[in-house]
């Protein structure tokens, strides 16, 4: 007999940037275990090709393409979606420039797409979810939610306020059996960080600080995902996963 915890079979769940990297990783996880998923990014084009991908293996995908940085936007879509039983905010951005030189518009455009997105489209979403008693919200974090580093203030500051603001939620929105949690990978193989990955001593900086001595690979955050989501988790509320290969438990 199989433990069937992690079954999402009739559920549905957006991700947003899900056209790549560990957004769409997860979309990929979500769907393969009996979700219908909601593909969000900011251009239809990739919307499309993304769900096309996962609707040729069988998979139930459908588009939903807005920037989650429009309210207005987000609040059409969402309405559109209809019932939203799991909420993935993966959508972002990164800006790397010393403290003192950091554009005022990249520091605005960075909170504005990290943190300020997640709290304004949990607002179109938990309601519904309240409502039924019954819903799953899962925000990425990252290392910086628990570690500094040089040179991503912007960043560094987002996401630990999306920290901050799941434990927030996750007390406030437990009564209703709505669960509010948190994934924060490590160091992972995706294009964002393209440009550190062929910059060779960061590379080396980076696989010799991580125990696991390498870079994640985006489908190994989305295990998390599918748990926090998931029958499994449903005891599981305020907390900060971190999928990082050891580095927070490290010195």
């Amino acid at each position: 007999m199989r433990y069937k915890g992690f079954d999402l079979s009739g559920r549905r769940a957006l991700v947003t940037g899900a056209t790549r990297g560990i957004g769409r990783a997860i979309a990929q996880a979500l769907a393969e275990c009996g979700a219908t998923v909601l593909v969000n990014g900011r251009g239809a084009e990739g919307v499309e090709q993304a769900v096309a991908s996962l609707n040729s293996s069988g998979l139930a995908a459908e588009p939903l393409p807005f920037d989650v940085t429009d309210d207005a936007a987000a609040a059409e879509a969402v309405a559109k979606a209809g019932r939203i039983d799991i909420l993935v905010n993966n959508a972002g951005i990164q800006h790397r420039a010393p403290a003192l030189e950091f554009p005022d518009d990249a520091w605005d455009a960075i909170i504005a797409s990290h943190l300020t997105s997640v709290f304004r489209l949990i607002k179109r979403v938990a309601p519904q979810m309240i409502e039924r008693r019954s819903g799953r919200i899962i925000n990425l974090g990252s290392l910086l939610s628990e570690l500094g580093r040089a040179n991503v203030p912007a960043y560094g500051a987002a996401k630990g306020g999306v920290r901050m603001l799941t434990r927030c939620l996750a007390t406030e929105f437990a009564p209703h059996n709505v669960q509010v949690n948190a994934i924060g990978p490590g160091y992972v193989n995706t294009e964002m960080n393209a440009a550190l990955i062929a910059n060779a001593e960061f590379n080396a900086w980076v696989c010799a600080r991580t125990p696991a001595r390498r870079w994640g690979e985006p489908a190994e955050i989305a295990g998390a995902a599918v748990f926090l989501a998931s029958d499994a988790a449903s005891y599981v509320t305020g907390q900060i996963l971190y999928v990082d290969g050891g580095v927070t438990a490290s010195l």
